[in-house]
């Protein structure tokens, strides 16, 4: 009899944990649909940084000798500036739309985690921003004349350090909500804390370039992303708490 009520209590809490966790996905999957559905609906909100990456690295040859040995050498430094100042471009719009219309403040009001449901809302920003940029940087650095082992190791460190950029610029982005001119805000507060992923970025293909081991500013650029993925949601939600009060 007890071990009939004990297998009963089991079963009936499972289900009820089966349930939690079917109706925190179905949130979190409208959530990101919901923002990628607004930002491609938005088309200069995702084609923006797209038009300045391409911009910025088109101008590239035409300020300096653009001999294929030349373009080589500063490819990987101007296309990694290249796509953390199209980073930047889009972060302004990252919350302001929600935070005009109360989405912001519904999610408090909710019964789930809001900061997985604010890290949704930046998982779709990388994926409407970030992946295009990393994508679109392939092509770019085939027409500055990059080598082969440098475009993996471009593309690799891009997939990995965008992100940092998006979890990174959410904070500033939450912080700057109620301003109406925030991106210069954004650009003083966000530049400092990016050089590192710059550096550990474009050094990583100057090393894939030269012939030289690439594992440890991968692991260090891993390391800082999932610093970021366990710690920036939440300093968001905190940054966001602040601009609501």
């Amino acid at each position: 009899m007890l071990m009939r009520q004990l297998t009963r209590w089991i079963y009936l809490k499972v289900n009820l944990l089966v349930f939690k966790l079917t109706e925190l996905f179905r949130v979190c999957f409208h959530v990101l649909k919901r923002d990628l559905i607004l930002s491609f609906t938005q088309k200069f909100d995702w084609l923006n940084p797209l038009f300045f990456l391409v911009l910025f690295t088109s101008l590239i040859p035409l300020s300096m000798d653009p001999s294929p040995e030349n373009l080589s050498k500063v490819a990987p430094s101007s296309i990694w500036t290249a796509a953390l100042l199209s980073s930047l471009l889009s972060l302004e719009t990252l919350f302001k739309r929600d935070f005009e219309d109360g989405t912001l403040e519904q999610l408090y009001l909710i019964p789930y985690p809001t900061s997985l449901l604010i890290f949704m809302k930046i998982f779709a920003h990388w994926l409407s921003s970030g992946l295009p940029i990393t994508l679109l940087s392939i092509p770019l650095a085939l027409m500055l004349f990059m080598p082969a082992d440098g475009i993996i190791t471009l593309f690799y460190t891009l997939l990995i350090g965008t992100p940092i950029l998006s979890l990174i610029g959410a904070i500033g982005a939450a912080l700057a909500l109620n301003l109406q001119r925030g991106g210069l805000l954004l650009a003083l507060l966000l530049l400092p804390l990016y050089i590192p992923v710059l550096i550990l970025g474009a050094g990583s293909v100057y090393a894939a370039v030269s012939g030289l081991a690439i594992s440890g500013q991968l692991a260090l650029l891993a390391a800082m992303l999932i610093g970021c993925l366990l710690t920036t949601p939440l300093m968001t939600m905190a940054s966001i708490r602040i601009s609501l009060t």
